[in-house]
């Protein structure tokens, strides 16, 4: 029994996400997967304990220290303090659809990939959330991530979360702690540089609730930006087109300001006008297609995602000032 329902391990890093933990661990509680399963959750020393609503949610589960308060080391730490076979994440913004734990045991079994994953399927509550998830599932706001926009089951760069055989993760040393943001990418390119396959499911969804308001929305893309830069001088090779374009827009508009105060305006107008024509174009397409005003919204959080993470990437930590 053990060989065809492995003892799963979900592991869920935490700080400050009293708001949303109780709603992901009741999709874990509720799923539907028939063999063990095991919860850790990862506290980076919250304001408010996160021990209440484990024990109200799911009073197995188990609550661990994470005094780093970083997400690649609690998820590091709830790795050590586990003993599942298959590893699964769960982050405290998201919630599992109730098949998810026996697909992704299926998925892992069926394909051999060392780690498996799907969608992330952004879900809003408030107008803002709700414009900023039509923002993250468009081509504009995401390039051409299979994971955000979907596509065929196959092969692939990187996942949302992720489920892992255990004995891969281990072998490549797990999360890397020096890697803030952006550990999933950097996980999955040094599990493919050892020869394992990542596996995009399209069946996988798991539902995200995106940032609530401007600053959290651009202080979480501007550090997206920051430690996709760190990540990249650690691994140039594994450069993709779409996580250049956000700083070759801010270059674009910053060199635009400067033919203008050199005498010439209607070059300079070029790079803006275009960009604010692309958002508005793309708003638009996507108020017709999803029949919705919400989108309207979309310029202006294509804009905050854009330049934020473009100015994160241009304005990065130099690799050896990195956190470790």
């Amino acid at each position: 029994m053990e060989k065809l329902r492995p003892l799963v391990s979900v592991l869920i890093p935490v700080r400050n996400s009293e708001l949303t933990l109780a709603a992901a661990l009741q999709s874990v509680r509720l799923q539907d997967y028939e063999g063990p399963v095991e919860v850790i959750v990862a506290d980076g020393e919250s304001l408010a304990s996160p021990s209440a609503i484990v024990q109200r949610e799911y009073p197995s589960a188990r609550v661990i220290s994470n005094p780093d308060r970083i997400t690649p080391a609690g998820l590091n730490r709830a790795l050590r303090a586990s003993k599942g076979s298959v590893i699964v994440r769960c982050d405290a913004h998201t919630r599992l659809p109730p098949s998810y734990l026996r697909r992704v045991v299926e998925t892992l079994a069926r394909t051999g990939a060392a780690n498996v994953g799907g969608r992330q399927c952004p879900i809003g509550v408030s107008i803002f959330e709700r414009a900023v998830a039509l923002a993250m599932i468009s081509p504009l706001g995401s390039g051409n991530a299979r994971y955000r926009i979907g596509g065929r089951e196959g092969p692939t760069d990187t996942v949302y979360l992720g489920a892992f055989r255990r004995a891969a993760l281990e072998a490549v040393g797990g999360y890397d702690t020096g890697q803030i943001r952006n550990q999933d990418y950097e996980l999955n390119w040094r599990l493919r540089q050892q020869g394992e396959t990542v596996w995009f499911d399209p069946e996988l969804k798991a539902e995200y609730r995106p940032r609530g308001n401007l600053w959290e929305l651009a202080r979480q893309y501007f550090d997206y930006g920051r430690w996709k830069r760190v990540m990249l001088a650690k691994h140039p090779a594994s450069v993709r087109l779409r996580q250049l374009m956000p700083p070759l827009l801010v270059l674009g508009l910053v060199a635009s300001v400067g033919v203008g105060l050199a005498g010439f305006p209607r070059w300079a107008l070029s790079v803006p006008l275009t960009y604010a024509l692309a958002l508005i174009g793309s708003a638009l397409d996507v108020s017709w297609r999803r029949r919705t005003a919400i989108a309207l919204l979309l310029p202006l959080i294509f804009a905050i995602m854009h330049l934020s993470w473009g100015l994160g990437f241009l304005l990065s930590l130099r690799p050896r000032d990195r956190m470790t």
